[in-house]
C-alpha cells in the first residue's frame, strides 16, 4: 500500500498522556494502554502501515516535548509504552485479518475442490485468488512419507521456488488432506513440472500426478480428481515413477470402467493360477515382471531374481493352467489386460503379495 498521511485520531490523547506522564513520572494506566492498543487495531484495519505510524508518534512526541520538564526519563518511557502498545493492537488486527484471509481460502479451496457453491459466485471468489475459471487449469498433486499442513516447511520451500521462478502467474498453491496441490492456467504446463520438480525434492522423494487441463468452473474439479485418480492407479500398480500424468494413465481408469466386466476376465483367464502348488501369487508376479520388461525372458528373470530356465518353466506351466501362452501373442493382449486388472482388483485378495 503506498504510504498516505495519517489522521491525527489515531494520535488521540497522545499529547496529553506524555505531558502528564513527563511532569507526574507516572507510568500509563491500564485504561490508556488499552486504548493505544484499540486505535491500533483500527490504524490497521484502515490500511496505513506501521512505519508510517511510529513515524507519526516519534513525530508528535517531538512536537509534544514537555518543555522544562526534568522528567526525560519518564517521558521517554511514555512513548515507549504508547508505541509498544500501539504496535500490539496493530499486530492483534494484522494476525485477525491474516487468520479470516486463511479461513476464507480454505472455505473457497474446499468449494472448488469438492464443486460446492453456485458456480457464477465461485468464479467470482477464485478471481479474489488470481483463478479465472472461465479459463482451462490443470491440477497438480503431490503426496509424501508424511501430510502436510499449510505453513509447513515443505509447502513454504516448494511455493518460494514456484514464486521465485515465475512470479505472480495466477497460481494457486495449497494444501488438502495432507497433500501438495498446485493449480495453474492449463496453458502454462511448464509451472506444474516445475511443481513437480520442486515437490519431489522437498518431500524427499515424494510422487506427484499431474491432471489434464479442463475448461470452465468445474474443470479445476476435473483435473484435481484425475491426478488423485492417477496417485491411487499408481499405488496399485505398484508404479514407482516420480512423476505421472494422467494423459498417459488414460487406459486404466478405461479398464476399470466396467468393475464387473473386468471382475469376469481375471477370474475366466487367471482363476486357474489358484490351484498351482504356492497358489497364484508367483505366477502372476511372473506375468507382470515379463510384461513389465516387455516380454523379454533374460529382463525378466532378472528383476524375478530367477534364472531363465526356471522363468520359462513358470512361463510354460502358465500356459498350461489357463491354455494362454505368454510368447504367444494372440494371447498376449488378453492375458496382459487380466493382469492389469488383478492389480487394479487387487487379485487374488487372499494371499498376501510378496514382500
Amino acid at each position: 500500500m503506498t504510504e498516505r498521511e495519517v489522521p491525527e485520531q489515531y494520535l488521540d490523547g497522545y499529547a496529553h498522556i506524555l505531558a502528564e506522564v513527563a511532569a507526574t513520572g507516572r507510568r500509563l494506566t491500564r485504561d490508556e494502554i488499552a486504548s493505544r492498543r484499540a486505535l491500533g487495531e483500527r490504524a490497521a484495519e484502515a490500511g496505513f502501515g506501521l512505519r508510517a505510524l511510529v513515524s507519526v508518534h516519534l513525530s508528535a512526541a517531538r512536537e509534544a516535548w514537555p518543555r522544562g520538564s526534568d522528567s526525560v526519563d519518564g517521558a521517554l518511557t511514555a512513548v515507549q509504552q504508547v508505541v509498544d502498545a500501539f504496535a500490539e493492537g496493530y499486530e492483534r488486527a494484522q494476525r485477525l485479518a491474516v487468520r479470516q484471509e486463511e479461513a476464507a481460502r480454505r472455505e473457497f479451496i474446499d468449494d472448488l475442490l469438492y464443486g460446492r457453491s453456485d458456480l457464477g459466485r465461485l468464479s467470482e471468489r477464485a478471481e479474489r485468488f488470481g483463478l479465472r475459471l472461465s479459463h482451462a487449469h490443470a491440477v497438480a498433486v503431490a503426496r509424501g512419507s508424511v501430510p502436510y499442513e499449510e505453513g509447513d516447511p515443505v509447502p513454504r520451500q516448494v511455493e518460494r521456488a514456484l514464486i521465485s521462478r515465475f512470479g505472480d502467474r495466477s497460481i494457486l498453491l495449497t494444501t488438502k488432506d495432507g497433500r501438495l496441490l498446485c493449480i495453474a492456467p492449463g496453458h502454462q504446463g511448464e509451472v506444474l513440472t516445475h511443481f513437480a520438480k520442486q515437490a519431489h525434492a522437498a518431500t524427499d522423494g515424494g510422487q506427484v500426478a499431474i491432471g489434464r487441463p479442463q475448461s470452465g468452473p468445474g474443470g479445476v474439479v476435473q483435473s484435481y480428481e484425475e491426478a488423485l485418480s492417477s496417485l491411487e492407479i499408481a499405488e496399485r500398480l505398484g508404479l514407482d515413477d516420480p512423476v505421472l500424468r494422467a494423459a498417459d494413465l488414460l487406459v486404466y481408469p478405461v479398464l476399470a470402467r466396467d468393475r464387473q466386466a473386468m471382475a469376469d476376465l481375471v477370474h475366466n483367464t487367471l482363476g486357474p493360477l489358484t490351484t498351482a502348488r504356492g497358489g497364484a501369487r508367483p505366477l502372476l508376479d511372473t506375468l507382470t515382471a515379463y510384461f513389465d520388461a516387455g516380454c523379454v525372458s533374460a529382463e525378466a528373470a532378472r528383476r524375478l531374481s530367477l534364472s531363465v530356465r526356471a522363468l520359462t518353466y513358470r512361463l510354460e506351466r502358465i500356459h498350461k493352467l489357463t491354455g494362454a501362452n505368454p510368447a504367444d501373442p494372440s494371447h498376449r493382449y488378453m492375458l496382459q489386460t487380466a493382469v492389469i486388472g488383478a492389480r487394479l482388483l487387487d487379485w487374488p485378495a487372499d494371499e498376501p503379495a510378496p514382500a
